[in-house]
């Protein structure tokens, strides 16, 4: 029975309940008056029941057309929403779009992007995964991540194409009351050696063995950024972390910036990166240009390289 109820009834049936009479509806769809009223009669007669009271001068609605005027919204709108889906998958936009990044990656500027991006968007779902290290690779390479945005040091990207981004700064940290911060003048390696150091550890197999930034002879290994965060404030080691992250920390006492003799910060290098054979569509080449001048845009302090940035250029990795 219900594989003759059509849009087209439903969509009749929300505008006579809107307007308040059969008439007015024909006006808002462009029909005549008996045309609205054949189309009413045939959904009552397929979902076997009465939507409208007629005995008085303006049709109402009765209690079960009530209750199947709020599901006929539900479908008229579920219906919309798959033709915009269809048509955005014909424009070249992806059905979803999925996103790996690395924490160590400015969190704000990646949600004033997604804010834009649902601005021009405003159909299409995401879905963002926040991985440390390997993860975000490992997310990419499996699929289950159209675009990823992670560091590339370390890594053999064949398979992928990479757009280098700016680097993040990082800068060596401990709390307040860490032996390493009494230290007069630049901190020699042979004393660092000696103290504890908050490493992140991988839970792929993607950086297995690269020990990038290990200095220490004891290390404390988290597999995640916050919670390494929160043991360095807690005074258990030193370590080195992106600026814009513990910049307030830095400021508000919490956190004291060692000065290293062997170097002052470092510059980690960034890049967005995908499948060559599966490249973004529409969605994820705008929010890549998007990221860019964003990242462009701030401050010197937090991002190094800015002054010669390379073109949204791709290119294989090695």
């Amino acid at each position: 029975m219900l594989d003759r109820l059509t849009l087209d009834q439903l969509r009749t049936l929300i505008a006579v309940a809107e307007t308040g009479s059969f008439s007015a509806a024909g006006r808002r769809l462009t029909r005549v008056q008996s045309g609205v009223s054949q189309t009413i009669q045939a959904l009552e007669s397929t979902l076997g029941v009465t939507l409208f009271e007629r005995a008085g001068k303006t049709p109402v609605l009765t209690d079960a057309g009530k209750a199947i005027l709020g599901d006929a919204r539900r479908l008229v709108d579920g219906a919309e929403a798959l033709r915009a889906r269809a048509e955005q998958i014909a424009s070249d936009i992806e059905p979803e779009l999925t996103i790996a990044v690395d924490p160590m990656f400015p969190g704000g500027l990646v949600r004033e992007s997604l804010k834009a991006l649902a601005g021009l968007f405003p159909c299409l779902p995401v879905t963002l995964f926040t991985e440390t290290l390997g993860g975000a690779e490992q997310r990419v390479r499996d699929g289950a991540a159209r675009l990823g945005i992670f560091t590339t040091v370390g890594r053999a990207l064949q398979g992928l194409t990479v757009d280098e981004l700016p680097p993040i700064t990082l800068v060596p940290v401990a709390a307040p009351d860490h032996p390493l911060t009494k230290e007069k003048g630049p901190i020699a390696k042979e004393v660092l050696e000696s103290q504890v150091q908050l490493v992140l550890t991988d839970r792929t197999q993607i950086t297995a063995g690269f020990s990038g930034g290990v200095i220490s002879h004891r290390v404390w290994r988290f597999a995640d950024l916050a919670t390494r965060l929160d043991y360095l404030l807690a005074g258990f080691g030193w370590c080195n972390m992106p600026l814009h992250m513990v910049e307030d920390h830095i400021a508000a006492g919490r956190l004291v910036h060692l000065p290293l003799a062997d170097y002052e910060n470092l510059q980690l290098p960034i890049a967005a990166v995908y499948s060559t054979k599966h490249p973004p569509g529409r969605a994820g080449r705008w929010l890549m240009s998007d990221i860019r001048p964003r990242l462009l845009a701030c401050p010197d302090r937090l991002v190094g390289d800015k002054t010669a940035p390379k073109p949204l250029k791709s290119k294989r990795g090695s």
